[in-house]
């Protein structure tokens, strides 16, 4: 199975990808994952990827293709589901070249929800565990449950970056939802409250993916 979700920063894509792969046995492909680690490399492209991050704004298209086309080569016969990619029409029309999609999942949260989780999240600077200062604390503050390494706010985990981080997937995914909608299904999740469980969220996923026939 071949799967995009698309979702505001902070709405739970990660999350969710990760508990899908390990239920349909295919594989997460995280793009911002990915280039943070290619952010923290002392080459030219380090550098621009780092400046576009830093301000939450988009790697442009070339980057992203170049970078990404090579991973998703080996895993298109293995099944995947992208998360953070196609983030552009030119990005979807060149996923079109490489793999065919099953389906798109959308998640559809609140803008509140989405800066009270960003906000509140810090990364373990050492092994990359992710904590929230108000839902998901560790033992001792700002340290790591998992390596005792100190914990860090990401850059563009500020309320002023994320409003902009979704200003811009708004304006960016609508063009991409309206090219997928003509041509898949489009599974529609909605989450209205920060308590709910990822089990959940997960559980109906799945459910419309069985209605559709696809699992």
């Amino acid at each position: 199975m071949r799967l995009i979700i698309f979702g505001a920063p902070g709405s739970g894509k990660g999350t969710y990808a990760s508990r899908l792969k390990s239920k349909l046995g295919i594989v997460a492909i995280a793009t911002g994952a990915i280039f943070r680690e290619l952010a923290k490399e002392e080459t030219s492209l380090a550098e621009t990827v780092k400046s576009f991050l830093e301000l939450g704004q988009l790697v442009p298209d070339d980057i992203v293709i170049d970078v990404l086309k090579g991973r998703l080569m080996k895993k298109v016969l293995e099944g995947f589901i992208l998360d953070g990619y196609p983030r552009t029409l030119v990005q979807a029309k060149a996923l079109d070249a490489l793999a065919s999609i099953d389906a798109v999942i959308h998640l559809v949260v609140p803008d509140w929800i989405i800066i009270e989780r960003l906000s509140n999240r810090r990364i373990c600077s050492k092994c990359g565990e992710v904590y929230n200062i108000r839902f998901l604390k560790p033992r001792r503050p700002e340290t790591c449950d998992k390596c005792g390494e100190k914990l860090l706010q990401r850059a563009d985990d500020t309320p002023k970056v994320i409003r902009e981080r979704i200003k811009i997937y708004e304006k960016q995914t609508q063009p991409l939802l309206q090219y997928y909608e003509e041509r898949i299904p489009i599974v529609r999740c909605k989450c209205d409250s920060i308590d709910m469980p990822p089990e959940a969220v997960v559980a109906n996923i799945l459910e419309r993916l069985e209605a559709l026939d696809l699992t």
